[in-house]
């Protein structure tokens, strides 16, 4: 969570770059792109590469970032890093591919959100880190945060920050609805929210037709495997599967008896949706509280953390919306200091706790997730609940096995023009889930990919 979050938002939940993927342009054994025959570093190699006067590029967009890597550079004197912002979402990943293409102007190491792992290993760009140590890091790690980095034996990133599934809710305008807590099923949450919306002309919250982040974490929570990628040629697309539809058909039925908007978010419209009780909560991501905290100031005491709702009561399960890492491009002429670079900012128990604590990154590793440094702060906005530790608790909900397809960037961009119009006209969902399928499935084919066979 951060003060600034707007942009850590934007680039957590969206991803719009236009760039095709062509497999007769990949390498690595095996189709995975980074796999690599690189033996085993060993630690006279390590020594040797971090006393060694050395310049490091990093291309990141986290705000302040310097001051973890400070961190290194003071451990490590004999190494400097330059860090430089290129952009984020589109411009960043756009400027990768063409620094790489050109063969020269790549940095050595990168900002990548876990959902373009795939899509720059398929073009052969990112090092496997396991030779250098990554592997030995599993478990310090939540596990399927370090699911989203690895394949079989290969590591591609260290996890920097991760967006687990939460329910931010206005205390306020459930009270004037009756409702004194928020609904712990989802069935108790289409019952609630009608009556929120009869009783306050408040919507119970805002699924956004502009956002296929929160639609997929709500996917990832309800156990929809809707992608799936063998690290070769081999690509599954099931986002029309039954159960994909049953969650569909249910925010329908709220969206069409009004009760729930589609508004497009990050705009000026909806800041002031928040900030005004337009919308009585808000299902979002760990590093949504201090977002909102900026976005909707003046409703400082009002709202409150809780839990996604269940399927069943009883239940704990929750998806996840947005996080990076750092991975390390296979261009790069100094592998072992950056590998060490992208370990130590995301695994140093300094470094961490202040990405946690001032730059409201939320944490993947768990000795942060631990640190009472990090759990016991009180939010005053949300009334003096401990709401990093409610979010820590949700992290370890998380299902573990989801996967992403190597052509995320048109994944997104084909949501906007499927699932996104059908959520903006408040029409048929289960049509646009069928059309995104026939875009996804037509797309993956005729870059290819051996699709659903």
């Amino acid at each position: 969570m951060r003060k600034n979050a707007p942009r850590t938002a934007v680039a957590l939940g969206t991803g719009l770059l236009a760039v095709t993927l062509v497999l007769s342009g990949c390498s690595g054994a095996g189709g995975t792109g980074g796999t690599t025959s690189t033996k085993t570093v060993s630690q006279a190699d390590i020594d040797k590469a971090m006393n060694t006067p050395t310049t490091l590029n990093f291309w990141t967009w986290v705000p302040d970032i310097k001051n973890e890597v400070a961190l290194f550079e003071k451990k490590y004197p004999k190494i400097k890093v330059n860090v430089q912002n290129v952009g984020q979402g589109a411009p960043h990943y756009q400027k990768i591919r063409t620094a790489v293409k050109a063969g020269k102007g790549a940095p050595d190491v990168v900002q990548m959100e876990y959902q373009y792992i795939s899509s720059f290993n398929v073009t052969g760009n990112l090092l496997d880190l396991a030779p250098y140590g990554a592997s030995k890091l599993s478990d310090q790690y939540t596990p399927w945060v370090w699911n989203q980095v690895k394949r079989d034996k290969a590591v591609y990133g260290i996890p920097q920050d991760a967006g687990p599934m939460g329910n931010l809710y206005r205390k306020d305008i459930l009270a004037k609805a009756g409702i004194t807590k928020a609904p712990e099923t989802w069935e108790e949450y289409a019952a609630d929210a009608k009556i929120v919306k009869e009783k306050t002309g408040s919507y119970m919250s805002d699924l956004a037709s502009s956002q296929a982040g929160q639609m997929l974490g709500l996917l990832w929570q309800a156990g929809v495997k809707p992608f799936g990628y063998d690290g070769d040629k081999g690509v599954t697309v099931d986002v029309n599967s039954a159960k994909a539809k049953e969650v569909a058909s249910y925010w329908q039925k709220l969206i069409q008896e009004g009760s729930v908007s589609t508004d497009p978010d990050f705009t000026d419209s909806w800041y002031q949706g928040l900030a005004n009780g337009k919308y009585a909560g808000w299902l979002t991501a760990a590093w949504g509280p201090v977002f909102l905290q900026g976005t909707a100031a003046k409703t400082s005491g009002l709202w409150a953390a809780a839990p996604l709702p269940q399927y069943s009561s009883g239940e704990n399960v929750s998806g996840n919306w947005g996080g990076s890492s750092d991975a390390v491009l296979k261009t790069t002429k100094n592998p072992i200091a950056s590998y060490e670079l992208a370990k130590f900012i995301n695994n140093d128990a300094e470094s961490t706790l202040q990405f946690a604590n001032k730059q409201f990154l939320f944490p993947t590793a768990t000795k942060t997730l631990e640190s009472t440094d990090f759990t016991d702060q009180k939010a005053d906005f949300y009334g003096g609940q401990q709401v990093n530790k409610l979010f820590a608790g949700i992290s370890g909900t998380v299902d573990t096995k989801f996967e992403w397809l190597p052509y995320m960037d048109y994944a997104y961009s084909s949501y906007n023009e499927t699932m996104g119009k059908a959520l903006a006209a408040k029409g048929d969902l289960s049509a646009g889930l069928d059309a995104w399928q026939k875009s996804l499935v037509s797309y993956g084919t005729q870059q290819g990919f051996s699709v659903n066979k």
